[in-house]
């Protein structure tokens, strides 16, 4: 039974910190290419960043360059995703999100809330 399941989400104030983890089960984790995405209320889901097999190739979304820092274990099965110097349009839900060639893999989503 494939899962992924997102933690470390929560409240924080803006220019503070969080990371996120999403743990996988189910499937072979280093065969997957891995992706953050994220959703606000009232808008479309987006691309936060994304990290190949290996993790020797990362990609971020412009509004995060520089803040969010995406990495994996693959001995752990594990993906995470650090955030600094949050801002209050961070605030949304974040998926972890599993692609491979005919299979796409996501979670139930962490909610993160920046505001003071």
């Amino acid at each position: 039974q494939v899962q992924l399941v997102e933690s470390g989400g929560g409240l924080v104030q803006p220019g503070g910190s969080l990371r996120l983890s999403c743990a996988a089960s189910g499937f072979t984790f280093s065969d997957y290419g891995m992706r953050w995405y994220r959703q606000a209320p009232g808008k479309e889901r987006e691309l936060v960043a994304l990290i190949s097999t290996t993790g020797a190739m990362t990609h971020y979304a412009d509004s995060v360059k520089g803040r969010f820092t995406i990495s994996r274990d693959n001995l752990k099965n594990t993906m995470f995703l650090q955030m600094n110097n949050l801002k209050a349009e961070d605030t949304a839900m974040y998926y972890c999100n599993a692609y491979n060639f005919g299979s796409d893999y996501w979670g139930q989503g962490t909610q993160v809330t920046v505001s003071s």
